[in-house]
């Protein structure tokens, strides 16, 4: 039985490890055991995340969307030194498959963390090249450029307009530390050169595991823009579980995946309805 207990504490120590350029611990999912089951046990990885994060974090028993109003045309957030308004467009939820003209928690979780990285040196953004996908209203992107990155915000060409106006309101004082601009983007298409021209150090996302038919579509940008040294932050919202099992199981394939423990997030930014996941492209070994 001791032994048993030993196995399982080195095994949980190993899970731990340090990915791309976050200087954190992540707890790794679990990888395959063996080159021929490694389907199989991707797929039991994806399911046993699955099951500790609804068994755990019990995400249906909190509150939604804490930290947001969707309801409301502005959502106020200081971050940086900064108050950042950010507008929204409630109305156009009710359009079916918009949900980036309004903030969700995962975004201002995203946006926080990057912060409270980067105030705990643990994450350097500073003249880094950062890609943002899916970026809605824009809030993630502000962020990031406020803590020095050279950010390009991207999403579909209908969606830009609002994500301009974002960016104008909130970046065109004098003392932003870097640079943001928009493109667009659709997910399964060739990226812009510039985009992969030099690939980003960094690519985040929040709320884009959203519906199964984007998914295959999304771990395709994400392979075009991630480089051996990219580091890719996605944060969802944990609404639909078959979804994330189905894009976890999918992304394993081609990315190594972590799962940042709450520990890691701003203190006063976490939500059990919101994970956060640490990505890096796999090296490929020629035989």
């Amino acid at each position: 039985m001791g032994s048993q207990v030993a196995a399982e504490e080195v095994e949980e120590k190993e899970r731990l490890v340090k990915m791309g350029s976050y200087g954190g611990m992540v707890r790794q999912l679990r990888a395959a055991a063996k080159e021929e089951e490694e389907e199989s046990c991707a797929a039991t990885a994806a399911e046993e995340e699955i099951m500790l994060l609804w068994g755990i974090q019990q995400p249906t028993l909190s509150k939604p969307n804490a930290f947001v109003a969707q309801s409301s045309l502005l959502l106020k957030l200081d971050s940086c030194g900064h108050s950042l308004s950010i507008s929204q467009s409630p109305s156009s939820l009710s359009t079916p498959g918009v949900t980036g003209s309004v903030m969700w928690d995962s975004g201002v979780v995203l946006g926080k963390f990057l912060e409270h990285a980067v105030d705990s040196e643990l994450l350097l953004l500073q003249g880094k090249k950062v890609v943002e996908l899916g970026s809605g209203c824009g809030l993630v992107g502000c962020i990031a450029a406020l803590l020095g990155g050279q950010v390009v915000l991207t999403d579909l060409f209908d969606r830009l307009r609002l994500l301009k106006k974002n960016i104008d309101a909130n970046l065109r004082h004098g003392d932003v530390r870097g640079s943001a601009k928009v493109m667009e983007l659709q997910w399964g298409d060739d990226p812009d050169p510039e985009l992969i021209e030099s690939r980003p150090d960094f690519v985040l996302g929040s709320d884009v595991i959203y519906s199964e038919g984007a998914v295959l579509d999304l771990l395709s940008t994400l392979r075009q823009l991630c480089g051996s040294e990219t580091t890719v932050f996605l944060a969802g919202e944990l609404r639909n579980d078959a979804v994330l099992e189905y894009f976890l199981d999918c992304a394993m394939e081609d990315f190594i995946i972590g799962r940042l423990e709450h520990s890691q997030w701003h203190p006063d930014y976490c939500s059990s309805r919101v994970v956060l996941y640490v990505l890096v492209k796999k090296v490929m070994v020629d035989l």
